[in-house]
C-alpha cells in the first residue's frame, strides 16, 4: 500500500503548499522555455524541495508544453505524455536522482560526470538530482564544480539541501538558489483535511490539528503520522494521537501555562501529576510549555509578532495565546522562563524527569 504522502505528492505547480514566490518563477521560466542548467533548493525537511525537483524535471521535458505554445502559457507539465507519466513512475532513465548521504564519495559523481556526456535517451534533457547534496566530500565537491562550471547543452542540476550554510560558495555560486520556507500550520492542515475526505479517515479536529502542529513545518512528518494513526479502526479522537506521540495537545499546555502565569501553585501541581499520572512525555512537554511561554512574552512586549504566529497555529489556538499574554509580567516572567530552560536540560538526563520541572514551579510560584 503507498505511503499518504508519496500517494498525495502534487503533480502540478498549483498544488504545491506554501511556496507561491518559488512557484511563479519556475511556471515564467516555462513560458519562456528558459531553464538554468543548474537549481539549488534549500530549506527545512518535508518542504516540498525534491516533489518540486521532480516537477521540474516534468516542466523541462513535457511533450506538450514544448510542442503546443497555447498549453505553454500555462506555465505546467500536462501529466498524460510519455515523459511527464514515467518521471511520476520513477521510470524516467533520463532523469537521475541520487541520494548524497548515501553515495557521498567522489567515485559516485565520476560515475555522475561519465552519465552526464551521455545524450539523453528519449527525453529533451537530463536531469540529475542530488539530494541532501551537502553531505558530499570535499573531493565530490570539487569534481562537481567541474561539471557545473561546464554543463553539456542537454544536461540540467538540481541540488536538493537541509543545510545550505554547508555547501561551499562555489557551487551554491554557479546555480538558481531558491529558498523553501517551512509550511504554516493552515497549508497543513487544508492538505490533511484533504486526504482524509478521500481516504474516509474518521478524525476529530482537535486531533488532526495536533497532527499538523507535530509536523513543525513539515508536511512530509505530518503526512507519514496520519498514515500511522490511520491505522486505528474506531474514529480517533485527540487522546487518542496524545497517547500514541507521548505528547499532549495545545488545548492541555495551554491550560498549565494559564495556571502558572496565573500564580496558581496548587492548581500547576495537581493539573502537571495528572499529566504524568497519564503517562505523557515531560521532557516535551517541558519543551512546549517553554515555546508557549516565550510566545506569551514575546507577543506582550511585540504585538506585531501575530502575524508570524498565524502561520505557526490556528486561530483559535492563537487567540488563546493572545490572552494569556496579558498576564505576562516581563520581568518576572522571564526569570520563569529561563528556569524552565534550565529544568528541561537536567530533566533529559534524570531518571525523575517531573522533579525539575515541579522544583522550578514551585521556586517561581510560592
Amino acid at each position: 500500500m503507498l505511503a499518504i504522502y508519496r500517494k498525495y505528492r502534487p503533480k502540478k505547480l498549483s498544488e504545491l503548499l506554501g511556496q507561491e514566490h518559488i512557484i511563479e518563477v519556475l511556471r515564467n521560466s516555462a513560458r519562456q522555455n528558459r531553464f538554468a542548467h543548474a537549481y539549488l533548493f534549500y530549506g527545512s525537511r518535508g518542504s516540498g524541495k525534491t516533489t518540486t525537483a521532480r516537477l521540474l524535471a516534468k516542466l523541462v521535458n513535457c511533450e506538450k508544453r514544448i510542442k503546443d505554445e497555447k498549453f505553454r502559457e500555462k506555465g505546467e507539465p500536462c501529466n498524460e505524455c510519455r515523459a511527464c507519466t514515467e518521471i511520476d513512475a520513477n521510470q524516467a532513465m533520463d532523469v537521475v536522482e541520487i541520494d548524497a548521504a548515501s553515495n557521498r564519495g567522489i567515485d559516485e559523481i565520476r560515475d555522475l560526470k561519465e552519465g552526464i556526456k551521455l545524450s539523453p535517451i528519449y527525453l529533451s534533457k537530463k536531469v540529475f538530482i542530488i539530494d541532501e547534496v551537502h553531505m558530499l566530500t570535499r573531493e565530490a565537491f570539487n569534481a562537481l564544480l567541474k561539471t557545473l562550471e561546464e554543463p553539456p547543452a542537454h544536461a540540467i542540476f538540481i541540488l536538493a539541501t537541509t543545510e545550505y550554510e554547508k555547501l561551499p560558495a562555489t557551487i551554491s555560486s554557479r546555480t538558481q538558489k531558491f529558498n523553501f520556507k517551512k509550511l504554516a500550520i493552515g497549508d497543513i492542515l487544508q492538505k490533511l483535511n484533504g486526504v482524509i475526505k478521500t481516504e474516509k479517515i474518521k478524525i476529530s479536529d482537535e486531533a488532526l490539528e495536533l497532527i499538523a502542529s507535530l509536523g513543525e513545518g513539515s508536511l512530509r512528518d505530518a503526512e507519514s503520522l496520519l498514515d500511522q494513526i490511520a491505522s486505528m479502526d474506531s474514529s480517533i479522537e485527540l487522546k487518542d494521537v496524545e497517547k500514541i506521540v507521548g505528547k499532549i495537545g495545545h488545548k492541555k499546555t495551554a491550560e498549565l501555562a494559564f495556571l502558572i502565569l496565573s500564580g496558581d501553585l496548587e492548581g500547576s501541581l495537581a493539573y502537571l501529576s495528572q499529566i504524568n499520572e497519564e503517562g505523557y512525555n515531560l521532557v516535551q512537554l517541558t519543551k512546549d510549555l517553554i515555546h508557549y511561554l516565550r510566545r506569551a512574552l514575546a507577543l506582550n512586549l511585540s504585538p506585531k509578532v501575530e502575524e508570524f504566529y498565524k502561520k505557526e497555529l490556528t486561530a483559535d489556538n492563537l487567540e488563546t495565546l493572545k490572552k494569556h499574554s496579558t498576564l505576562i509580567n516581563p520581568e518576572r516572567h522571564i526569570s520563569l522562563i529561563k528556569s524552565f530552560i534550565r529544568s528541561y536540560s537536567e530533566m533529559r538526563y534524570s531518571p525523575f524527569p517531573i522533579a525539575p520541572l515541579e522544583v522550578a514551579i514551585i521556586e517561581n510560584l510560592k
